[in-house]
């Protein structure tokens, strides 16, 4: 059914119990339907599978997704680019860390509905993976400067909210995407990291360590339910997404240089500079996103996305300097300054992406410069 169309409207629903308010589009009996396909049980496999006439052509009629945390940075744009293929879409964040002006432009979108509350409403949360054949749970506790000062919020954040997820899901057999993050591989200092490595946490004395321990637990969780309750489960670690509508709020380094840049602030360059990482477009991640979750042979296992073009983090402000055309002076400050005494990080975090390249054709295409100039015109913009 085309946006817009006169068969269907919008209109918010309140329900009793519940703290969340809920955005729905309402078809009156003679509008057309679309059936959401789902999973068959194979007894001899014990797993839920498509039917093989669907294999291989998921996106190819609508379904209807939920995402957790979507209106959050990539929440928002991966929201976008099912809508874009005709697909419904139902969001929930509680705002903590996402923006309702992320989902702002896609409120119109009578296949769009979000839900504004916390994964942790099971009775909320039961009723929307009711609804949804596929589920991304993106809702986490984000970004180094949260992570230092409220660690007890991170692991309670990542760890509760997934179980919610997973038990949930699990109930009906959803197929589930977990989004983790390159911060499990710790302390690792074998690049690229790949998927089956070790990974090397930091002491638990360590608050900056809180984060990855809390993710990998996720992992293993999601991993344990494929295992023993065969529920089609996946994930994915995300290696620096970055993109419009990224905040710096709390520590995202690129916005952050982009911001001080078109102010001719200071960019402010923690440590000395010269750990690396690599920055992958947000568009170019959601092209993996959406195809994953519906591969039969991604089910159980875990996929790195990223971009493979390493720059040092001094080299990457001098080119936000020299792309923007800024006089903004680069200086330094220690990491005690900029978090707490003791204060570990990564010095290279570059992923090997040889898995999800050959599952679903993922290519990084977005050079690091384009990044840039993108980032920068969403800013010169942005209220």
């Amino acid at each position: 059914m085309k946006s817009g169309s006169p068969l269907c409207r919008a209109y918010p629903l309140a329900r009793r119990g519940s703290k969340g308010l809920l955005w729905r589009t309402a078809c009156p009996p003679s509008a057309p339907v679309v059936r959401s396909r789902r999973l068959r049980y194979d007894p001899a496999a014990r797993l839920f599978r498509l039917p093989p006439w669907e294999k291989g052509v998921v996106n190819k009629m609508p379904h209807t997704y939920l995402i957790t945390g979507g209106a959050g940075f990539i929440g928002s744009h991966l929201a976008e680019g099912l809508l874009s293929q005709g697909h419904r879409v139902l969001i929930i964040d509680d705002l903590s860390t996402g923006r309702i002006q992320n989902i702002e432009h896609l409120k119109s979108n009578l296949r769009f509905e979000y839900v504004l509350d916390t994964v942790m409403n099971r009775a909320v949360m039961a009723e929307l993976v009711d609804r949804a054949d596929f589920i991304y749970h993106l809702a986490a506790a984000v970004g180094v400067r949260l992570i230092v000062e409220s660690p007890v919020r991170t692991i309670e954040t990542n760890v509760k909210g997934t179980e919610v997820v997973l038990e949930i899901a699990n109930k009906k057999k959803k197929p589930v995407l977990i989004a983790s993050s390159s911060e499990v591989y710790g302390k690792a200092t074998k690049v690229p990291f790949c998927e089956d490595d070790d990974l090397v946490m930091g002491a638990t004395t360590r608050g900056r360590w809180a984060y990855a321990c809390s993710k990998a637990l996720d992992e293993f969780l999601g991993i344990a339910y494929f295992h023993e309750k065969k529920l089609p489960v996946v994930v994915v670690r995300l290696f620096n997404t970055v993109g419009p509508r990224q905040t710096g709020r709390y520590g995202m380094v690129l916005p952050t240089f982009v911001k001080q840049a078109l102010a001719s602030r200071p960019i402010t360059v923690h440590g000395d500079g010269t750990q690396s990482r690599c920055f992958g477009y947000v568009s170019d991640v959601v092209e993996a996103l959406v195809p994953l979750i519906s591969r039969e042979e991604a089910y159980g296992k875990v996929f790195n996305i990223g971009s493979e073009e390493e720059i040092t983090i001094l080299d990457l402000a001098k080119l936000v300097k020299s792309k923007l055309e800024s006089d903004s002076e680069i200086v330094f400050i220690p990491y005690d300054q900029a978090y707490d005494s003791g204060f570990e990080d990564m010095r290279r975090r570059v992923p090997d992406i040889r898995r999800i390249r050959q599952l679903v054709g993922f290519e990084p295409r977005t050079p690091l410069p384009d990044i840039i100039e993108r980032v920068a015109d969403y800013y010169r913009v942005a209220v």
